[in-house]
């Protein structure tokens, strides 16, 4: 009975290993909030101020937005606008679906199966702003993103993402030198994460979106690649939008929802039941495993002594056969003579 409950717990226990080690790098998301590179509001000049022209300006100044065509729908326009007006020195450049992908077939083809073999459209509009952002460098933002600021001091930084809240980071906004480590580092793994996981939202979240960034952020620093030019600054909350001093201004968004989302959204809100009712389940679940484990021992099937006694069995028939057979030889040489 105790090496029965032995293998039972080792089982249970190499399961729930299993399963932590697959969603280990969500769980590591958790505790990795960007603070050690946040742009914190000290550094930033206020809107206007005459110390905005002392910064370096590392990220050219280029504005990358996505589109499927040039026929931008209405209630994006004031926010595209106000980006255009704010920011008429910078070169504008708008990636619609036939110029994304002639991009990446003139300039990395080897992407371009994986580019077109992705099932929603909104995973090749995430795709290519990581690689215009790789290849010319300058800042991408979001058509539901206006801005309530010039970008100028956001050119100081050689990388920056947004942090989002709970956990990680969002590709809706960001900014980079051309061939930054940390987004030579994304479009080498995209490939990598080209999965199906049943649900589109969570498909585009974690094969191309903000999910998938985010887990790439997290490996490129803690293997180190953060440090020095490699660094990514994060953008927080607060600098992002709601207040005077922010940099954007954010409009409805989320065209590319699908009704799954909704469901996600319902889990979102209702975590904290979930987490309980989860706990709840595993332990039925164990409870149950554990009562027709303990059936199936007391039927005698893997009992000790029961094995025990047919092993014994066996081998009293075996000397039992070997002693018979010898007596049939001797019986045969003594008809013999």
């Amino acid at each position: 009975m105790r090496k029965g409950v032995l293998f039972f717990l080792v089982f249970n226990l190499f399961v729930v290993a299993l399963l932590i080690h697959s969603v280990w790098s969500l769980l590591m998301l958790l505790v990795a909030d960007g603070s050690e590179d946040a742009i914190s509001r000290a550094e930033l000049p206020a809107p206007g101020s005459d110390t905005i022209g002392d910064r370096p300006q590392l990220i050219p100044k280029i504005i990358h937005q996505t589109y499927i065509n040039d026929s931008i729908p209405l209630v994006w326009q004031g926010a595209q606008k106000s980006c255009m007006d704010l920011h008429s020195d910078y070169e504008y450049k708008m990636w619609t679906d036939k110029k994304a992908r002639a991009f990446v077939a003139a300039e990395y083809p080897w992407f371009l199966e994986t580019f077109d073999g992705y099932t929603h459209p909104i995973q090749r509009a995430d795709a290519i702003r990581y690689f215009v952002l790789a290849h010319y460098g300058g800042i991408y933002i979001d058509l539901d993103d206006g801005c309530n600021r010039r970008l100028d001091p956001l050119l100081a930084y050689p990388a920056w993402v947004r942090r989002t809240v709970p956990t990680g980071i969002s590709n809706d906004a960001m900014g980079a030198v051309p061939r930054h480590p940390f987004f030579l580092r994304v479009i080498d793994e995209l490939p990598k994460y080209d999965r199906n996981w049943l649900l589109p939202y969570i498909t585009v979240m974690g094969s191309t979106g903000p999910l998938f960034l985010s887990v790439v952020w997290r490996r490129y620093n803690a293997e180190g690649l953060g440090r020095d030019g490699g660094r990514v600054r994060v953008l927080f909350p607060d600098e992002y939008n709601n207040h005077p001093w922010s940099f954007f201004i954010h409009h409805l968004g989320n065209s590319w929802h699908e009704k799954d989302v909704q469901f996600i959204f319902w889990m979102g809100r209702h975590w904290v039941f979930l987490v309980v009712a989860g706990f709840a389940t595993a332990g039925v679940v164990f409870a149950v495993f554990w009562w027709g484990y303990g059936t199936f021992l007391s039927s005698g099937r893997l009992r000790g002594p029961p094995l025990r006694q047919r092993l014994r069995w066996l081998r009293r028939r075996r000397r039992t056969s070997s002693a018979e057979s010898e007596l049939e030889l001797l019986n045969r040489d003594h008809t013999k003579v």
